[in-house]
């Protein structure tokens, strides 16, 4: 059942890499705040750098409540769930912080991700780096056996239409702020100033 780890461990490592999808979950301090789960998908843009370090390549997208509660107190838990034979979970409890695009050391914290940040470079609007404090597992035992059939491609494509202008205005309006009016993006960042 389940396991308390002291660090991410060879083997945990090379399964969160083989998983198609995770989970990140985040909340501000205020006590009528919205708690946040999202759903990250496409394979590559998950790195863990060391047994105590893990990085994701953050995706343009309709909301930045992570980067809003990250920016105010930095708590984030990660999970992966396996859907094929292996019932299992893990969860990474941490510290996360947020580097922008076009904040220094944003092309040093892309780097890990390699061709698939490329790829991708147009929609990443942010690394998230973590620095776990937990590491835990937990049995899958209630979670259905599920087929992977592929990847969308519907971000991908929706990246592709775009030009820098376009998505720095997609982010100026969309990123600045989370639902509950915590900064996100900062517009100076959306638009690349």
């Amino acid at each position: 059942m389940a396991k308390v780890y002291k660090g991410i461990t060879a083997r945990i490592t090379d399964w969160i890499h083989e998983q198609p999808m995770f989970f990140v979950a985040t909340a501000p301090l205020s006590d009528g705040g919205m708690v946040n789960v999202s759903v990250k998908g496409m394979r590559g843009t998950f790195r863990v750098l060391d047994d105590h370090t893990f990085a994701y390549a953050d995706l343009t997208g309709s909301g930045a409540e992570t980067v809003a509660h990250l920016r105010e107190n930095g708590r984030i838990c990660v999970m992966f769930v396996s859907f094929d034979e292996r019932p299992d979970i893990v969860r990474l409890h941490g510290t996360g912080r947020v580097v922008l695009v076009g904040e220094p050391g944003f092309d040093e914290a892309l780097a890990p991700f390699g061709e698939a940040a490329e790829r991708r470079r147009l929609g990443v609007r942010a690394v998230v780096t973590v620095d776990v404090s937990r590491v835990s597992d937990s049995c899958g035992y209630a979670v259905p056996t599920m087929e992977l059939l592929g990847e969308r491609d519907l971000l991908d494509s929706w990246t592709d239409r775009k030009d820098d202008a376009s998505m720095r205005a997609y982010r100026e309006a969309k990123n600045t702020h989370s639902l509950d009016g915590l900064p996100a993006i900062p517009a100076r960042a959306a638009t690349g100033d």
